[in-house]
Order: C-alpha cells, then structure tokens, then sequence
C-alpha cells in the first residue's frame, strides 16, 4: 500500500538512547529514557506507511496485497508506553492485488463473498492494552474489526525511532508490527481449502506493517517529501 492493521505503534515503545551529550545514568526502575521523542497526539504519515497481507494461494505462493487508505491516530507517552494507545482506520475500497489478468478482481475482493465493502467499508483496530516485551518492542493488544465482526489480535511491534522538531518535519516516531489471524474467525470462509488440502486460499492471514507518525511540520517551514 503506498500507504497503509497498525500498529498500530508501540511506538510506544521506546525506548531512545541516553544522550550522547553526558555517559548515560543508570535509569531508575520502570522508567524509560527517551530524550529525542515528544509525548502527545501523532497522525499516521501515509506517505511513508504501508499494510500489507499474505494468504497461501493453493500451496504455491504467499499472495500479496495492500490497502492503500487509511487513517490513524496515536496518542504517546515515551515516559509510560503502556499508557500510550492507537487507533486506525483502514478504507475497504482501497485494496489493491496484484491481479492484472482478470479484470475488475480487487472489486471482487471487496465485493460480499469476501470484504463486503458496501456493508462494512472500514477495517478498525483500537488498542486496549499495550505490554512492553523489550527494550524497542511491545505488543499491543487491540479490538479488530472486520467485516463486522470484532475480536482481539495482537500486534508484535518494534519501536525503529523517532526525533524532535525541526527545520524540516514536526515530531516524528516509526514503528514497524506483525500479527496474524483466521479470516473465518470474521465470517470470509469463501474459498478456504478442505481439511487436508491447500487448494484454495489459506484462512490464516498474516499482516506486516511499516508505519512512521508526525506531529505535522512546523508551521512557515518548507519540508522535503522524503
């Protein structure tokens, strides 16, 4: 997706580096040292975002495709990550294939026997609970809904960094995540293969997500586009 599940972010997580300025103290228990990344509200940058996932095609190929749409927001504490929390909306309508052959395919896609985009024209994820697993990962828990239908994913994040304003770019934080599911879990079992079989799509769906978070550019200040 030139832009697009998360994560989204454990952004959260982080962790930065002591500064290079003074050797770096021994941090106090349950504390994080993050000099370079500002607490606050950040917006997904579509730009430098994608979402993509996977399914088995009849045991020959990991098929891929994207969403190109969404929106996301993440509210950061580097201090307390656990208190962060993120939120995104994904655009059905904007999944895009690899399928050239077959004309009007990604409709099909979005269409009822699978996303049902007319019906449910967003795919949400909102975290409830975010766990740091290590010094620049996390994972953040979250209600997932597709389809219609909401259950609890997980996602396996890694903080990749961030940095504070400056001539250029406004606050800006990274991330990348991974998780899984069964798309029968949220009622889209058109065409998963019978038991002891790969002919078909696989019903497990595996996502992976590389997403960076801007407070905005400042203000008068022209920016580069990369």
């Amino acid at each position: 997706m030139r832009r697009l599940l998360t994560a989204l972010p454990v952004l959260i997580l982080l962790a930065a580096g002591p500064s290079a300025a003074k050797p770096a103290e021994a941090p106090k228990a349950g504390a994080v040292a993050a000099p370079d990344i500002l607490p606050g509200t950040y917006k997904v940058d579509l730009d430098h975002s994608t979402v993509i996932f996977r399914v088995d095609h009849i045991g020959m190929s990991n098929f891929t495709a994207q969403f190109r749409d969404f929106t996301g927001a993440l509210t950061l504490d580097p201090v307390s990550p656990e208190a962060s929390s993120v939120t995104v909306d994904i655009d059905v309508t904007s999944l895009q294939t690899p399928v050239r052959s077959i004309p009007g395919f990604d409709k099909t896609l979005t269409g009822p026997d699978w996303l049902d985009g007319a019906a449910h024209p967003k795919i949400t994820f909102k975290s409830t609970r975010i766990t740091r697993t290590g010094p620049d990962t996390a994972d953040i828990t979250g209600d997932f809904t597709l389809k219609g239908v909401t259950r609890p994913i997980v996602l396996k994040a890694k903080f990749n960094g961030g940095w504070k304003p400056n001539a250029y770019d406004g606050a800006r934080v990274g991330f990348s995540a991974t998780t899984s599911f069964k798309r029968s879990d949220f009622g889209i079992a058109y065409g998963v293969p019978a038991p002891g079989t790969r002919l078909g799509v696989s019903d497990e769906v595996q996502v992976a997500i590389e997403t960076e978070w801007s407070q905005g550019k400042p203000t008068g200040e022209a920016a580069p586009s990369h």
